[in-house]
C-alpha cells in the first residue's frame, strides 16, 4: 500500500515537471538558425577570361577579389562559379564570382542562394554604374536594372527586384557609339591610381552589411 501511495506521487511530480518543460531545441538545429540568419551572399558581377580582368564592367569581381586579398581567404571553383568563404564579427559572407558570364548572373545568384539556404535580405549585388561618375557609392534595397544586363538575369532568375544592390560609379566618359567599347574597356590611369582607396571603401561597405545591417550603411557610406 505505502509502495503504491509513494509510485502515485513519483508519477503525478514527473507529469507535473514535463508540462512545465520548454520545448528542447538540439545543438545542431540552434547552429542551422544561426548559421541562417549569420551568412550573407555576396554577389560580384562581371565577365571570366583574362581579357574582362581589369575592365570597368567587372569592378564586382574586382571588389570581392581585394577582400578576400585582404582577408587571406581564397576563391575555389565551384558550380557555376568561384566561392570564398570569409567569417567576420559571427557572421559569414560567401563571396561568389558566378562564371556564367554578366547577361546569365542569375542562374548562379539563384542556385547559391538556394544552396546555403541565404534570405533574400541577405544578398548583395555588386555592380558597375554608368549613370554615377567613378568612384561614387550608391546602395539600395531594391530598383530596376536599370539597363545592366547582369541585374536584368537576376531579377528574372529571382522574379524580384526587391534585393540589395551596391553600384560603383564608372561615369559615362565615352563618345556616341562607343559605350561598350568604354565599359568593356580598361580604367585609365587616374582611375588605376584611385581605384586602392575605393576598393579599401568598398570592402569596409561588405562588412558593414553584414554586421551593421542595410539601413545603417546606406546612411554611412552612400555618395561617398
Amino acid at each position: 500500500m505505502i509502495k503504491w501511495i509513494s509510485n502515485l506521487f513519483s508519477s503525478t511530480k514527473t507529469e507535473d515537471n514535463t508540462d512545465c518543460m520548454k520545448p528542447e531545441v538540439h545543438e545542431h538545429q540552434k547552429n542551422n538558425i544561426e548559421s541562417v540568419s549569420n551568412k550573407f551572399l555576396i554577389v560580384g558581377l562581371g565577365n571570366i577570361g583574362a581579357e574582362y580582368v581589369n575592365t570597368r564592367h567587372n569592378i564586382g569581381f574586382k571588389i570581392v577579389d581585394f577582400l578576400a586579398r585582404k582577408e587571406g581567404v581564397s576563391f575555389e571553383t565551384v558550380k557555376l562559379g568561384s566561392l570564398a568563404e570569409y567569417k567576420f564579427k559571427g557572421r559569414t559572407f560567401l563571396l561568389l564570382k558566378p562564371n556564367t558570364y554578366m547577361n546569365l548572373s542569375g542562374k548562379a545568384v539563384q542556385y547559391w542562394m538556394d544552396k546555403e539556404n541565404i534570405p533574400l535580405e541577405n544578398i548583395l549585388v555588386i555592380t558597375d554604374d554608368l549613370n554615377l561618375s567613378f568612384g561614387t557609392i550608391r546602395i539600395k534595397p531594391k530598383g530596376s536594372d536599370g539597363g545592366h544586363n547582369g541585374l536584368k538575369n537576376i531579377n528574372l532568375a529571382l522574379n524580384t527586384q526587391n534585393y540589395t544592390r551596391f553600384r560603383f560609379g564608372i561615369s559615362d566618359e565615352f563618345k556616341k557609339g562607343k559605350q561598350v567599347d568604354y565599359v568593356l574597356g580598361d580604367w585609365d590611369d587616374a582611375e588605376k591610381a584611385a581605384l586602392p582607396e575605393r576598393l579599401e571603401l568598398a570592402s569596409e561597405i561588405i562588412k558593414s552589411f553584414g554586421t551593421a545591417g542595410l539601413e545603417n550603411t546606406m546612411t554611412t557610406f552612400n555618395g561617398k
